[in-house]
């Protein structure tokens, strides 16, 4: 499971805005971030060392991927993103927050961003930066941080259930599986008995588990998990891997349990080499290069869609001085 975002509270003075309430350790996120540059660099070094001698290959697999299949892969990344959205827009109205959903998108394309170099960075970023710019219709820090939770749940419980798709690939014990799904299926039965008894403060964050609209977070989640899948298969087939949809739900229960580690935009050919290096390393390497090119080049997208809707708003909300004309008045006669 995604680790917890590092956020510090500040207590609130008179005249202090609201939006000060939350802060990024500012040390923690320079250490997330050298420590994701740093283990970058060596995934990358480990798949040089594993590639020597096969870089022609590489390259002529790099080159074979259309550039339409590349923007179609963006934009498949950024219906992933636009639909992990719309669920945390759903946690975080069931939390009691009514932010709109264009300033809450707006703090999610810039926290997406970040999760390019590590995922709890990423969290963190998207919770400060509604904090920052929707102070009062914002749930408190400590809600929204439970109220990614739900959200991770049914990620983590998908990969449960779709692990079986590494039994082959990676020599896991077929009882793995359902040992996973069984501690999901408690883990999910645990958040929902809690959320039922705590619901203020820091458990706010799960109330969507006991409401109607958690079927509307499911369904938003799924889509983002498909969309990915759908990704991943296009990517692996534009290189020449001619997998299955189930090899592709295998490259990306590899990249999410990779994420959780500090290695940046290595995770794509790492979990790709992984999952389906036995299809060749240096076709493998490259659809997990082209995986973190378009996850990327996504991220990108929505953040400066969320950048430049911040700027045209606050251009908006700039009224110009109306300036009076003098006002003549004309002598009558007697």
């Amino acid at each position: 499971m995604t680790q917890l975002p590092d956020l510090k509270l500040v207590p609130l003075t008179a005249g202090q805005p609201a939006a000060a309430e939350c802060e990024l350790d500012v040390r923690s996120v320079r250490r997330r971030v050298v420590l994701s540059v740093l283990g970058a660099l060596a995934v990358t070094g480990a798949l040089g060392f594993a590639l020597a001698g096969r870089r022609g290959q590489f390259g002529v697999a790099l080159g074979t991927a259309p550039a339409s299949l590349l923007g179609l892969a963006a934009a498949l990344q950024i219906t992933a993103l636009l639909a992990r959205s719309e669920a945390w827009l759903v946690c975080v109205g069931a939390a009691g927050g009514s932010v709109s959903r264009r300033l809450l998108f707006r703090a999610a394309g810039v926290g997406y961003l970040a999760s390019v170099l590590n995922g709890s960075l990423g969290m963190a970023t998207r919770i400060a930066s509604l904090r920052r710019i929707a102070p009062d219709t914002s749930p408190t820090v400590s809600a929204l941080v439970t109220a990614e939770v739900p959200i991770i749940t049914v990620e983590v419980a998908l990969a449960a259930i779709f692990s079986v798709t590494l039994i082959a690939p990676l020599g896991v014990p077929w009882w793995s599986p359902l040992i996973a799904v069984a501690i999901m299926t408690a883990v999910a039965a645990a958040l929902r008995r809690l959320s039922e008894h705590h619901r203020t403060g820091l458990w706010a964050g799960l109330a969507i588990l006991r409401k109607q609209g958690r079927g509307r977070m499911i369904a938003f989640t799924l889509l983002a998990v498909s969309a990915q899948i759908a990704r991943n298969w296009l990517m692996l087939h534009a290189v020449g891997v001619n997998v299955s949809v189930f090899g592709a739900m295998a490259v990306l229960i590899a990249m999410f349990t990779l994420g959780q580690l500090p290695i940046g935009p290595s995770i794509g050919p790492a979990a790709a080499v992984l999952i389906l290096g036995t299809h060749g390393v240096a076709v493998t390497a490259a659809a997990g290069v082209l995986l973190a090119v378009t996850s990327t080049i996504g991220s990108l997208c929505y953040a400066a869609w969320a950048i430049t809707d911040r700027i045209v708003a606050g251009r908006l909300r700039v009224t110009p001085d109306v300036v009076e004309a003098p006002v003549t008045v004309t002598p009558t006669s007697a």
